[in-house]
């Protein structure tokens, strides 16, 4: 049976596993091995996702026979009111092309209409083989984003937006 559960911050390092075993596959062919693990380093480590606890996000892992095979981290009313943003989106690739990437996001769908918001944004990279699999379930490019995150890397994005 496959659950969502929402996290605290005492379960956090349940999404840095994943995040280590995920991202690897994820950005093998897109991101060099160094930016690769400056951005593990930076988004996965437990203090970093505790803090983002604290200020308001919530974290869901992804359940399948007691097993965690992927992750949600959403953000209600981002930046204000009306809008609920996925911040991180990841499902096992040994797991993936079975329908949990579409629960996590009808699980972010569930938590945008409980909380009043009427869209759900994203951001994906421009390269990233899962932007297909954003617009096959309703979510638009808006815009693209390059992001400047430091050591001469960027993060070069797709926004994308469902309205709901």
């Amino acid at each position: 049976m496959t659950t969502i559960r929402r996290i605290d911050a005492s379960e956090v390092e349940e999404v840095t596993k994943l995040a280590h075993l995920i991202w690897p596959d994820t950005f093998r062919d897109i991101l060099k091995p160094e930016q690769l693990q400056f951005m593990l380093e930076w988004m996965y480590n437990p203090e970093t996702l505790s803090s983002q606890i604290e200020s308001g996000h919530q974290f869901f892992l992804l359940e399948n026979e007691q097993d965690n095979i992927g992750f949600m981290g959403i953000q209600v009313a981002y930046p204000s009111s009306g809008l609920l943003k996925i911040h991180k989106l990841y499902v096992l690739p040994s797991r993936q092309g079975r329908g949990y990437g579409k629960l996590l996001i009808e699980h972010a769908i569930s938590v945008a209409n409980s909380t009043g918001n009427s869209a759900i944004t994203l951001n994906v990279n421009r390269f990233n083989k899962s932007v297909k699999f954003y617009q096959a379930i309703g979510f638009q490019i808006t815009k693209e984003e390059d992001i400047d995150i430091g050591r001469g890397y960027l993060m070069e994005d797709y926004v994308m937006e469902l309205v709901l």
